[in-house]
């Protein structure tokens, strides 16, 4: 028998050489899941596209907002185009189908949802998209779970302590002044107020007055600055009226189908609560009075099953639930611009499992109604966000 001990090496032949689309499309992929990762787990760019955070942040306003310091959650929607949210950019087609969920968990972050804190979630009230792809909201958290929160004269108590108001906070004024000329003008532009009222800018009758007014949004500091202009006749906050209810407030305007008897809370935007924040673990007995606080929760949010509501009560399969005990923290959150903000006041708690991140820094500020040359707000590029 031959037996080979040693053989030639026959010569390697050299790797063939990838195609120029070959080359990029590897150089694409790659850049596709770094980007998605590094979206999904330490941090995501957003923009501000509406009024509801002035003066804290402005229309216009692009942030970074951190999914590290709460921990980023598992898809709970995996089949999805990267990179992108509800729908293909340019276009109104789902980047998404809906046939496979899971269940979602979030990883460790080095941060719980603090009082304060500048947060981004996915709005709870919106049904056509999976929780996790409904649309993002950002709002500032006023109560945290285990909280009991009240709004006295447009000022947020928690646990019977006044929080302050956040420096860029606004709320809406009626301003008596002239019609506006040139040094009317330019203080509307430098304190950097919105008005509302005509399109074309001019004063709106108002009862208050004698004369029309402009209705603004605008900080205590503006407001005080307008208080000692010569030209200013009057000034007054708008303040809802202590007691009187606003229907369109959350627990009176539930937001389900089903319609829930029950008394109506006297609450409005200016004067909300006392209402207690679920928190994960504690048990409440369920009432008449409480069911329109607690059945979006019970129904929508905790993934319960056979659930319904009939007069006033809260059934599981058929049977009364007497009471419930909460599998996860919620929150309150407002916006700083306090009368023109959609926000708890209106629609009720934010789940954990709806937190997407922290808003941390402001990279860039453009101006959408400034000129070519002055439309980057450059005083506010890399701003951190308090």
């Amino acid at each position: 028998m031959a037996v080979t001990f040693w053989k030639k090496k026959e010569a390697e032949q050299p790797a063939k050489p990838k195609s120029f689309w070959r080359e990029w499309g590897d150089a694409i992929l790659f850049a596709v899941v770094a980007a998605t990762l590094i979206r999904w787990a330490t941090f995501e760019a957003y923009t501000i596209p509406t009024p509801s955070m002035e003066h804290s942040l402005l229309v216009g306003d692009y942030l970074f907002v951190s999914k590290l310091h709460y921990g980023p959650r598992t898809p709970q929607t995996p089949l999805q185009v990267p990179l992108t949210h509800q729908t293909i950019w340019g276009t109104n087609l789902p980047s998404y189908s809906d046939a496979l969920q899971l269940t979602s968990y979030r990883l460790p972050g080095f941060s719980e949802v603090k009082r304060g804190d500048v947060v981004v979630f996915n709005v709870p009230f919106e049904n056509q998209h999976p929780a996790d792809l409904r649309t993002n909201y950002i709002k500032r958290c006023v109560a945290v779970a285990g909280d009991v929160l009240e709004i006295r004269d447009q000022e947020v108590f928690v646990n019977g302590q006044s929080q302050g108001t956040p420096p860029g906070a606004q709320t809406r004024y009626f301003l008596d002044v002239p019609q506006p000329d040139d040094e009317l003008k330019a203080a509307f532009k430098q304190q950097n107020v919105v008005i509302y009222g005509n399109d074309n800018g001019l004063p709106t009758p108002n009862p208050m007055f004698p004369t029309p007014t402009f209705v603004v949004d605008m900080t205590a500091t503006t407001a005080a600055f307008f208080k000692q202009q010569p030209y200013v006749r009057g000034l007054v906050r708008e303040t809802a009226e202590a007691g009187k209810a606003e229907l369109e407030t959350f627990p009176n305007n539930p937001d389900y189908p089903e319609s829930v008897p029950g008394q109506v809370v006297n609450w409005n935007r200016d004067f909300y609560g006392p209402l207690p924040v679920p928190k994960k673990g504690q048990t409440v007995q369920l009432t008449p009075q409480n069911v329109p606080i607690y059945q979006k929760i019970i129904q929508r949010y905790e993934h319960n099953e056979g659930i319904t509501v009939q007069g006033g009560q809260i059934l599981q399969n058929g049977k009364p639930l007497t009471s419930y005990t909460f599998k996860q923290d919620y929150y309150f959150m407002m916006g700083d611009n306090r009368h023109d903000s959609l926000d708890s006041r209106y629609w009720g708690f934010v789940p954990e499992d709806h937190v997407v991140g922290k808003a941390v820094l402001i990279w860039m500020s453009v101006d959408p109604h400034a000129s070519f040359l002055n439309k980057i707000r450059w005083s506010r590029l890399f701003n951190t966000i308090n």
